[in-house]
């Protein structure tokens, strides 16, 4: 059931022209940064070449795409999630689904894998640019998997983030806008302050940006996975509860 309610997310995804606009100016974004970044890089190449230990390809071209990746993403999520349950709300619908024989859960994790699954898409469309440079030069796989793994989290956190969201309000426009507005606080929570307190700590381990820019550096850590999939858990299991208060007023 929750695969049947993912294809279906998705599907409806890709009826809407939203979606394929948001796609095409993503990609074509994303493809101009890389373009550009593809060009410094050869410029510099010839002087980079007699420096030993310089950067490469991957810390040059790879790592500030992925980078430019992840902010670009975060101001399109909000525009993909903000309808998911919002307009099922609006429209009344949602009376049908609690009436389904299926559970909350069932239904918040096919809408919450539909909306990954196109992410994943364009995801998998991103990858095709850094791969593209193996036909000239060497990359350094082990960052560059690294970076994606970090940027598949980090979307399976932002959608995760946005479906709740989604499912408080009945307009779509407040559910992009909340959106946006804690992701970008949890992008930028840890810019308060440096100093060495708990709280600084806290908004430490809280920043999102922070646990990506580790991944993006190569460093694969448990504690940056954890961290994501906390987000992921923790946002889910909202959505569930909030559908199942709401199934228990109706």
């Amino acid at each position: 059931m929750i695969t049947t309610i993912a294809a279906r997310e998705l599907k409806s995804l890709f009826l809407s022209p939203l979606a394929w606009s948001i796609l095409a100016v993503v990609m074509f974004i994303l493809a101009y940064l890389f373009l550009a970044s593809v060009d410094a890089y050869l410029t510099v190449q010839g002087q980079l070449a007699g420096i030993e230990g310089s950067p490469g390809a991957t810390d040059i071209i790879v790592a500030p795409l992925l980078a430019d990746a992840a902010i670009i993403l975060l101001l399109v999520t909000p525009l993909i999630t903000m309808r998911i349950l919002s307009d099922e709300r609006r429209n009344r619908t949602l009376s049908l689904l609690y009436s389904a024989p299926v559970s909350m859960t069932d239904i918040v994790l096919g809408k919450y894998l539909g909306i990954l699954s196109f992410f994943l898409i364009l995801l998998a469309l991103l990858t095709l640019m850094p791969l593209s440079l193996l036909l000239g030069t060497a990359l350094d796989l082990g960052k560059l998997a690294s970076g994606l793994i970090g940027l598949t989290l980090l979307l399976a956190a932002f959608s995760a983030i946005g479906l709740y969201m989604s499912s408080l309000t009945a307009q779509p426009t407040i559910a992009a806008v909340s959106t946006f507005g804690l992701l970008l606080l949890l992008w930028i929570i840890d810019w308060a302050g440096n100093s060495q307190n708990e709280a600084s700590g806290l908004f430490s381990y809280l920043s999102m940006l922070r646990h990506y820019q580790s991944l993006l550096k190569g460093v694969f850590n448990s504690t940056d996975v954890v961290f994501y999939l906390l987000i992921v858990i923790t946002f889910l299991t909202l959505s569930i509860h909030r559908l199942d208060a709401d199934r228990l007023s109706h």
